[in-house]
């Protein structure tokens, strides 16, 4: 087993400031561009990682905690997001994610004993019985997933203005 709380926590509590730094102030174009239809943009990825802070990771958690294995989690919708909200500006959606991204932290400390509850498990609705150390793991690759995502579909906008170097961007690179 690799995971451990503290090593998470590290990254978690530094993906809102990362993206905050990378994103603040960029234009439209590059907060706008896709991978095309029914992808996601920059802005799109944002609201989905607030989302998730919302419905998904501490709300899942205290179900683990409380229910066990009783009653299934209830669903993540993963589009969610994607229904028109009130309009927000983007610098003001990035103080969301690390706002809300602080809160949870201080609770994910408050209510998580590494020593004593990371084998405690839940019951996921589609993947059966999981353990609380594979929900954190996979908050934090989650948010590792949507960083490269971000840079990946920030690349692709160039992709046809660098020419012939698109054989040395490995991001441009077919997946």
């Amino acid at each position: 087993m690799q995971f451990r709380m503290e090593e998470a926590i590290e990254v978690l509590e530094r993906t809102p400031a990362t993206l905050g730094h990378f994103l603040s102030g960029l234009s439209e174009g590059w907060l706008l561009c896709n991978e095309g239809e029914g992808t996601w943009n920059v802005t799109e990825v944002i609201e989905h990682l607030i989302e998730a802070e919302r419905t998904n990771w501490i709300p899942r958690l205290e179900f683990l905690l409380q229910e066990g294995e009783s009653k299934p989690f209830p669903p993540f919708d993963r589009y969610s997001h994607l229904n028109a909200g009130p309009e927000r500006s983007f610098g003001q959606k990035l103080l969301d994610f690390q706002t809300i991204r602080s809160h949870n932290i201080a609770l994910l400390k408050q209510q998580v004993d590494p020593d004593r509850d990371l084998e405690r498990t839940g019951l996921h609705p589609a993947f059966g019985i999981v353990k609380l150390r594979e929900l954190l793991s996979t908050w934090v690759i989650h948010d590792l997933t949507h960083t490269a995502q971000i840079v990946r579909v920030m690349a692709e906008r160039y992709r046809t203005d660098v020419g012939p170097w698109t054989a040395y961007l490995g991001i441009l690179k077919p997946r």
